[in-house]
């Protein structure tokens, strides 16, 4: 498994990593051979967030790592908070937000309640899940040197904050952010789109966050991208859809030609991108875990990124 560093800093880790928003549908033995199965691909870290499952899935996986037999220290453990979920408007795995809340007391507590469910005593990394409009950096900014002076986390980040959000934060907080957790795929390329249409007056040259990929670059933040065989918002895969025959005709060539999955190919095409990406995929299915490592040994050319791009229905100005 390919390793990458995560942001500005000398921790390493997989080029892959494994979501758990789905593991609360699993039972303890089955969750415990999905991250087997992770582990056995390569893959050491693990995302979360507190509202997966409103919870549960975090304490499905407590219960399952115990069961694997895989020691805490061989893993890293990443989750999320500042979402203040919605009982009533929840829908499977899925859970819709109430409100944002980056309050010191709300991130101390969401944390504890993290570390108890997942039956760990420190997080790798705690990411503040989504932008509060409410936000104040410097409650934040208390909140995590607490929590880091505690031993509660080691790293910080935060998840879809564009480019003025993050340096505000980043302005605020004595610890690096080296995260910023974005959703991009074949299927989702606003980040990319809008840089090759510089210049130009189409909808693809519309920048709806600020450059942030550009910016992550520079100050080399790690973007973990989520949904990666995913189009729309949650409404399906792209891979094996009736909808997008050009490209899973593409990525099955691919496919052919480096012996692995089209999910593969998939996960190659994000890490040729040179912004150091990590992969997040979130399949609960152990051979779909595998398939899906697998294509971080998959080094694609650069016409055929390009290629794949094209069959995604993109263009080159």
């Amino acid at each position: 498994m390919k390793q990458i560093k995560m942001g500005n800093s000398n921790w390493k880790a997989s080029a892959v990593a494994l979501g758990i928003m789905r593991m609360e549908a699993l039972s303890v033995p089955d969750a415990a051979k999905t991250i087997e199965a992770a582990y056995d691909s390569g893959i050491n870290y693990i995302d979360s967030a507190d509202i997966y499952g409103m919870g549960n899935s975090e304490t499905v996986f407590g219960k399952a790592l115990k069961e694997s037999g895989i020691s805490r220290d061989k893993l890293f453990i990443q989750s999320k908070g500042g979402i203040v979920f919605d009982k009533e408007r929840s829908h499977g795995s899925f859970v819709f937000g109430k409100r944002y809340d980056f309050s010191k007391d709300h991130l101390i507590d969401a944390v504890d309640g993290i570390l108890e469910r997942m039956q760990v005593d420190y997080l790798d990394s705690f990411l503040l899940h989504r932008p509060d409009p409410l936000m104040e950096p410097e409650e934040v900014a208390a909140a995590f040197d607490e929590l880091q002076t505690a031993g509660k986390v080691r790293h910080f980040g935060v998840s879809n904050f564009n480019t003025q959000q993050f340096m505000m934060m980043q302005e605020a907080v004595d610890q690096k952010l080296l995260i910023n957790q974005l959703q991009f795929s074949i299927m989702h390329t606003g980040m990319v789109d809008s840089g090759i249409h510089t210049n130009m007056t189409d909808p693809r040259s519309i920048d709806h966050d600020g450059g942030i990929l550009e910016f992550s670059r520079r100050k080399g933040i790690t973007i973990q991208t989520w949904s990666p065989f995913q189009y729309g918002m949650f409404e399906g895969t792209f891979i094996g859809s009736d909808k997008f025959p050009e490209l899973n005709k593409k990525l099955q060539e691919l496919a052919d030609k480096y012996k692995v999955s089209k999910n593969a190919i998939a996960t190659a095409w994000i890490l040729k991108h040179p912004a150091n990406m990590q992969v997040v995929i979130g399949t609960m299915n152990p051979e779909h875990i595998k398939d899906s490592a697998d294509g971080s040994n998959v080094e694609l050319t650069k016409q055929e990124w390009y290629d794949v791009y094209f069959a995604a229905g993109n263009d080159l100005p």
